[in-house]
């Protein structure tokens, strides 16, 4: 039996049950949840997909929850679908879409994927792409604080290094995001684009460097040397969509 997603939250499990991605097995609410928008919602979702609600003491969500922010709901849920790099960039060639892809190398706390992912979902990245045996992959952190990015925006589980060599012969321009490069409103990020970011403490490293078309950097003021991962994937990946909708770099 394939193991079972733990979703924490009201507005996680709510964005699961809207999206319909994968099908929600159970939920589990506390008992003494009063009537509200947000519960009226869950319950009606639920109602409607047939999924069980079973009412239960905080205690019970306290001891199940793996995250420690649960809100009063856990669900239980099927696996979101799996891609690879290669079956990524096939549907979207089959959907006729330029891919907008962003890779991220070494991502050690959750909260930084959650965080990149919820960017990625507003900004209209078709796939996040992390190492497979370095940094985070999804988890019930994660998914609560992506909310409702880990969803729709699919996580891909890949060595970064052929990850990049299948994206370049595919024709899709990649572009590292480090503080040597140029500012990243003079780099073109239009059409098809994959973004490359390093780790949270060593950045680009020199062997995915030497595998970007470009490097773009986020000009700081302040004397800062660096921001965090999560928030220089977020604004390069809105550096993307302002130059698309204005048609200009500069």
């Amino acid at each position: 039996m394939a193991v079972r997603d733990q979703l924490e939250g009201r507005n996680v499990v709510i964005e699961a049950l809207r999206r319909q991605r994968r099908p929600v097995t159970r939920i589990w609410l506390d008992e003494r949840a009063r009537p509200g928008a947000k519960v009226d919602e869950l319950l009606a979702l639920a109602d409607a997909q047939g999924v069980p609600v079973q009412r239960v003491a905080r205690q019970t969500l306290d001891r199940r929850s793996a995250t420690g922010a649960h809100n009063g709901v856990i669900a239980e849920a099927e696996p979101l679908p799996e891609f690879t790099v290669v079956s990524l960039l096939g549907d979207l060639a089959w959907r006729k879409q330029d891919p907008f892809l962003v890779l991220v190398d070494e991502v050690q706390y959750e909260h930084n994927l959650g965080a990149i992912l919820r960017s990625a979902l507003g900004s209209g990245v078709n796939g996040v792409i992390v190492p497979t045996r370095r940094g985070k992959g999804l988890s019930p952190v994660v998914a609560r604080v992506a909310m409702g990015g880990a969803e729709e925006v699919p996580v891909v589980r890949e060595g970064l290094s052929s990850a990049l060599a299948t994206i370049r012969r595919a024709g899709v321009r990649v572009v590292g995001c480090d503080m040597k490069g140029r500012p990243m409103w003079k780099v073109a990020l239009t059409g098809p684009i994959a973004l490359v970011l390093g780790g949270e403490d060593k950045g680009l490293s020199p062997t995915l460097r030497k595998r970007c078309d470009e490097i773009a950097a986020v000009p700081l003021a302040g004397q800062l040397d660096s921001l965090n991962v999560s928030v220089s994937a977020a604004l390069m990946m809105f550096e993307k969509v302002r130059q698309e909708r204005s048609g200009t770099t500069g």
